[in-house]
């Protein structure tokens, strides 16, 4: 059994700002995105930016926030492009994610 709670946080899309947000105690987790086409016509979503305020910090939540948007995109059928090095570094660590970024496997 571990001693660690089990994350859970609402990711809401804020699709005005073109970001992913998680809200916690009045503060803003996010992940700055915009859409693009690959080579192939295929649609795909650039992660830009995360930005988790300092009181938020060590929760856990820019993992929670970039394993709950790589699922959201993969479901959507979006190819992935980390242009934030936070999410490509995320990938980097995570192989299931891989195949959709067009970083590491997919076709740009």
């Amino acid at each position: 059994m571990s001693d660690k709670p089990l994350l859970n946080y609402d990711v809401i899309d804020n699709t005005d700002q073109k970001r992913f947000e998680i809200h916690v105690d009045g503060h803003i987790a996010f992940e700055a995105y915009e859409f693009f086409t690959t080579s192939q016509g295929e649609d795909g979503i650039a992660y830009t930016h995360t930005e988790v305020p300092e009181a938020l910090g060590g929760q856990g939540i820019a993992g929670y926030l970039a394993k709950s948007i790589l699922d959201d995109a993969a479901a959507k059928n979006l190819r992935v492009k980390p242009i934030c090095p936070y999410i490509k570094a995320y990938i980097d660590k995570h192989p299931e994610y891989q195949d959709n970024s067009i970083f590491h496997k997919a076709t740009p």
